[in-house]
């Protein structure tokens, strides 16, 4: 099983919708966790909120602070889109999906940044069953 830590500054919206579809999707190929280096105090209520649209209940989530063993058992680090000053450092590989932050944009910013990450979550387990 591939596991995958999906990362921004706050973990309230983006890298929390992430690990709802990668690990609502994915089966038993991969799992996915995420945090940051800055976290919120609660997942953001209109992501749950249209990430409930979308079928995905990410409303027991909780804001994490990222930790060098969560960097360690991941096979594959991405980061949602945060500027290289406010994303964590981490030491491997990562992948950068440059996702804007919906957070204050009113719900049709969440439903777009929710559609765009889900498309990229299917992309990556369509990698993962290949064996990339």
């Amino acid at each position: 099983m591939k596991h995958v830590l999906f990362v921004c500054v706050e973990n309230a919206c983006r890298s929390q919708m992430a690990e709802g579809f990668l690990n609502s999707l994915a089966g038993k190929k991969a799992s996915a966790k995420s945090a940051g280096n800055m976290p919120a105090k609660t997942v953001n209520p209109l992501a749950v909120q249209v990430m409930k649209e979308a079928g995905v209940d990410i409303s027991d989530h909780k804001p994490k602070m990222i930790t060098a063993e969560m960097i360690q058992e991941s096979d594959k680090v991405v980061l949602m889109g945060c500027s290289r000053n406010s994303c964590p450092i981490v030491p491997k590989e990562v992948e950068d999906w440059q996702i804007e932050d919906p957070a204050g944009k009113g719900i049709e910013k969440f439903r777009e940044a929710r559609d765009t990450i889900r498309k990229k979550v299917e992309k990556l387990i369509a990698e993962v069953n290949k064996g990339t």
